[in-house]
C-alpha cells in the first residue's frame, strides 16, 4: 500500500515537472532592442553625395572666444564676409589667412572713417584683410610680395599688401599704413587668424585719386580757301606817236577790179588793165 502511494506521488511530480518545462520551452526568447541605424554624415552643401569636411572652423566663434573683436565681428556679419569665408573653406584646398584688427585698432581710425564707407567698400576692406591661402608665421619669411588678397588686384594703387618677417616679427605694409602681427588666434584646418594692431587700409579706398586729365581740345580742321583770281593789273598805256599829217592826192580809178592799199599816207592803186598815176602840183 505504501509503495503504491509512493509511485503515485513520483508520477504526479513528474507530470508537474513536464508541464513546467513545456511552458518554459514554449515561450519565445526575449528579443534584444533594435539598434538605430547609424546616422549618415551630413552632406556637402553643394555636392550632396560628398560628406562635408568635418570641423570647418567658424571665424566668428574664434573671435568671440578670444574677445576684443566686437567691431570686426559686427562688420563680418553685416557684410556676410564671415559666411563667405566659411563657404570657401569648405571648397578650398589652399585655405585662408585672416588679419584681425582689435577694437582698439578700429578706435584709432579717424572719426567717421567707417561711416563714410558704403557697403561695397566695407566688403573690400574686410576682404583686404583676407589672403586666399593658409600662411604660417614661418611662411611669411619666404613669400613674394605683393601678396594677393580677396579684395582683388595687387597692382600699385589698387590692393597691394606687403608682408615681411624678420627676427620673429611679422610686419605688414599697405602703402597707407604699417601694421604688426601681435599674436596668433587660430591656426588649424587650413585657417590662420592673426591679431594685428592696425586696421589695414587699402590704397584703392583711402588714397584720393587724381582727377583724370582733360581730353585734348580738338584740332580745328582748316578748310581750304577758295581760290581768288588775282586782281587785274591796270593795262599800261603806251604813248602813241603824234600822227603825221598826210596829204590826200586825188586819184582816178578806172578799173572796178582794182585793190587799194594804203601805206604811209600814200595811195597806191593797182589795176589789172590800166594804172593811172596822178601828178601832184
Amino acid at each position: 500500500m505504501h509503495a503504491k502511494m509512493t509511485k503515485q506521488a513520483v508520477f504526479s511530480l513528474s507530470l508537474v515537472f513536464l508541464c513546467l518545462c513545456s511552458t518554459t520551452l514554449g515561450q519565445a526568447p526575449a528579443q534584444a532592442p533594435a539598434q538605430a541605424p547609424a546616422k549618415p554624415a551630413d552632406a556637402h552643401p553643394k555636392h550632396p553625395h560628398t560628406p562635408a569636411r568635418p570641423g570647418t572652423p567658424d571665424v566668428i566663434k574664434i573671435l568671440q572666444n578670444v574677445g576684443g573683436f566686437s567691431i570686426l565681428i559686427r562688420l563680418l556679419r553685416t557684410t556676410a564676409v564671415a559666411d563667405q569665408i566659411k563657404g570657401q573653406l569648405d571648397n578650398s584646398n589652399t585655405g585662408f589667412t585672416l588679419f584681425a584688427p582689435t577694437d582698439s585698432s578700429f578706435s584709432n581710425l579717424k572719426s567717421g572713417t567707417l561711416n563714410s564707407l558704403n557697403n561695397e567698400e566695407k566688403i573690400r576692406l574686410l576682404q583686404f584683410h583676407t589672403l586666399p591661402k593658409f600662411y604660417s608665421l614661418e611662411n611669411f619669411q619666404t613669400v613674394t610680395n605683393p601678396l594677393r588678397t580677396q579684395a582683388g588686384d595687387s597692382n600699385p594703387g589698387d590692393y597691394p599688401l606687403n608682408v615681411t618677417a624678420a627676427g620673429g616679427q611679422v610686419n605688414i605694409s599697405t602703402g597707407v599704413v604699417n601694421a604688426t602681427v601681435s599674436g596668433t588666434l587660430f591656426s588649424a584646418n587650413q585657417l590662420a587668424v592673426y591679431r594685428v594692431d592696425t586696421v589695414l587700409l587699402p590704397m584703392d579706398i583711402f588714397v584720393p585719386k587724381a582727377p583724370p586729365a582733360p581730353a585734348p581740345a580738338p584740332v580745328p580742321v582748316l578748310k581750304p580757301k577758295a581760290k581768288t583770281k588775282p586782281a587785274a593789273s591796270p593795262k599800261s598805256i603806251t604813248p602813241t606817236s603824234t600822227p603825221t599829217p598826210t596829204t590826200t592826192t586825188p586819184t582816178v580809178v578806172v578799173d572796178s577790179g582794182a585793190v587799194g592799199l594804203t601805206k604811209h599816207g600814200m595811195l597806191v592803186s593797182v589795176g589789172f588793165s590800166t594804172f593811172i598815176a596822178a601828178f601832184s602840183l
